[in-house]
Formats: C-alpha cells, sequence, structure tokens
C-alpha cells in the first residue's frame, strides 16, 4: 500500500524516444508503457521530466570524440551496427536526455537527502569511453558517478565512494572497463555466462550464471556477491549506489536465457533493497534490460520493481531524520 503523503521520484525520457526501423527488435515503446502504468497506478511516484546531460557531463566518463560524433551526427555505419540503432538526432537526444535522468535520480537520493530515486530508463552499461554497444549510446550511471564525486568533493570535501550492483542479466562490459583502474567505484555484475557480450571485461566482482539459472541458484549466487561486496567495503563504505534491475532475467525474456519467475525477481530486488537500507546507503534505481516476448510482461516487472523501491524508501526515510530537501547542498 503507498503512501499518499510519501512519494519516489521518477525521471524519464521516453518523450524523446527515436521511431525505429519496422520489425526492430528493441521494444522502444516500454518507456512510455511504464510512465504511464507509474502515472495511472502508483501515486508513490512522483514523475518528473528529465533534463538532458550536458557535454561537459557527458565528458566526465565519455571521448569528445564520441560525444561529438553521437551529437553532430557523424557516428560511422559500423559504429550504429555495433550500437544497434541508426543515427538520428531523435536518438542522440534520447541517449542525452537518458543520462540526465539519472544524474536528476543521483542528485536526488545523494544530495537532495531523498534516499532514493529512479530512472525509468537508463542503465545503459555495454557504452565504453570511446563508443556505444548493445544498444547503449552513452554509460548513464558512469556519468552520474563521476559527478556526483565531483560535486560531493566541492560541497563535502570527502571522497565519494559508490557501488554498482548490476542485475542485468548482460555483463556491464562498459562499466567495467570505464572504472578498471578506479578503486573508488566498485562494480558488481551477475549476469549469464553465455549471453551478450561474448567478450566480458573484468569488473571488480562477476558472477557468471549457467543458462536455465533460476530462483534458488539465482538468489544463493546474490546473497554469496552481496556477502563479499560488503566484506570488500569494511574498512571504508561506500555512499552512494546503482542499481541496475535489468527485468531480462526473466524465464520469458527474449535475451535472457536464465529461468527467473517473477516472484524470483521481486526477491531479487527486496534483499538488495534491504541490504541498501540495512547500510543507509543512498540509492539509484534505473531498470536496464528487458526484452520479454510479451512487453506487457516486461513492463508488470519493473512497475512491481518500483512498487519494492517505494516499500524500501518509506522504510528509509524516517531514517533520515527528517533532513529537508537539498539540506546536503549547504
Amino acid at each position: 500500500m503507498f503512501l499518499e503523503s510519501a512519494a519516489v521520484l521518477a525521471f524519464h525520457s521516453d518523450s524523446h524516444a527515436p521511431t525505429l526501423p519496422p520489425g526492430h527488435r528493441f521494444p522502444m515503446s516500454k518507456y512510455q508503457l511504464l510512465r504511464e502504468a507509474v502515472q495511472a497506478q502508483m501515486p508513490g511516484i512522483r514523475l518528473l521530466a528529465a533534463p538532458a546531460a550536458s557535454e561537459g557531463e557527458l565528458a566526465l566518463a565519455h571521448d569528445p570524440a564520441w560525444i561529438e560524433a553521437v551529437l553532430g551526427g557523424t557516428t560511422t555505419p559500423a559504429q550504429q551496427r555495433e550500437i544497434g540503432f541508426p543515427w538520428s538526432q531523435r536518438m542522440a537526444e534520447r541517449s542525452r536526455h537518458s543520462v540526465g535522468a539519472t544524474i536528476a535520480a543521483a542528485r536526488s537520493a545523494l544530495l537532495g537527502g531523498e534516499g532514493l530515486a529512479a530512472n525509468l530508463g537508463g542503465g545503459t552499461h555495454h557504452a565504453y569511453a570511446h563508443k556505444g554497444s548493445g544498444y547503449c549510446v552513452f554509460n548513464d550511471v558512469a556519468v552520474a558517478a563521476r559527478l556526483m564525486q565531483a560535486e560531493w568533493h566541492r560541497h563535502r570535501r570527502e571522497l565519494l565512494r559508490v557501488i554498482v550492483i548490476d542485475l542485468d542479466v548482460h555483463q556491464g562490459n562498459g562499466t567495467a572497463a570505464i572504472f578498471r583502474d578506479d578503486p573508488t567505484v566498485y562494480t558488481l555484475s551477475l549476469h549469464g555466462a553465455r549471453n551478450f557480450p561474448f567478450r566480458k571485461e573484468a569488473g571488480d566482482l562477476d558472477v557468471e550464471l549457467p543458462d536455465g539459472c533460476g530462483d534458488a541458484e539465482y538468489l544463493a549466487a546474490l546473497d554469496r556477491a552481496l556477502a563479499r561486496a560488503w566484506e570488500d567495503h569494511r574498512s571504508a563504505a561506500p555512499a552512494l549506489a546503482f542499481y541496475l534491475a535489468g527485468a531480462d532475467p526473466h524465464e520469458d525474456d527474449r535475451l535472457g536465457r536464465l529461468k527467473l519467475t517473477r516472484e524470483g525477481l521481486a526477491e531479487r530486488d527486496r534483499r538488495v533493497f534491504a541490504a541498501l537500507a540495512e547500510r543507509r546507503i543512498p540509492a539509484v534505481l534505473t531498470m536496464a534490460g528487458g526484452y520479454g516476448r510479451e512487453i506487457a510482461t516486461t513492463v508488470a516487472i519493473q512497475r512491481r520493481t518500483l512498487e519494492i523501491a517505494h516499500t524500501a524508501w518509506c522504510a528509509w526515510a524516517p531514517m533520515q531524520n527528517h533532513r529537508q530537501p537539498n539540506e546536503n547542498h549547504r
């Protein structure tokens, strides 16, 4: 049951969605469908239109030449094939606003004292510093993490340690590559061993799962991974988490190859949010992948994730000592 007086902020960017060629396999409409479901059925979620990330913000995690190619429309056919989208002005704008949504959510969760905020898209973890890949143009989590570290240091004069909990069914290879030599950002990924990307990048903690992995095996692996992550942070805890809650480990996902049920995914989400709440780590939720044979299945899974996030936030909010918004900016 939602508390009408409390709301999780969720940022959306689907109004900038490009028109894809007929028969394209990426379910672009899922973002609009999720926003409409939230708007109609979830009073505990407050929807806000995402701003566009600036070129300077994108440059915190991306090479200037790649930013210029995307925004200026000079990506090559080979680069577009690797991304999986043809270039268009709307594709570029959607990519900027998707990053902007994660930035806005991170500012709200961390600097605004909300504790938790969401991007109704995002989780574009296959994008490298110098290129896009796998339906990912810019890496929203990498940009937002780097920006929050800069803003946190400016306001607090402290180092911000970040943890990325990536539970999309595909390994976050771009994120791992961007933060490979950065000890301030810890990347944890549970993913299909035989799924895309076929050449994995080494993160801080990678857990490979066999095809057909079901609820019990998955949740046991998650528990072990989280325990290892907290042990790795015993001397310096993270102060911000990004959670990529992919719907694609679901048993009916076209690209997933795992066999989690809806209840298994819901329990996954509960365990992640419980672990973060226990440690009072502000969190940014991104929806990441989801390619259900029926698009309604993907939307329903993501909607459930948001419900669980709201429940966690209602438990989190009293622990914030009733801080006023933007208190951390002072």
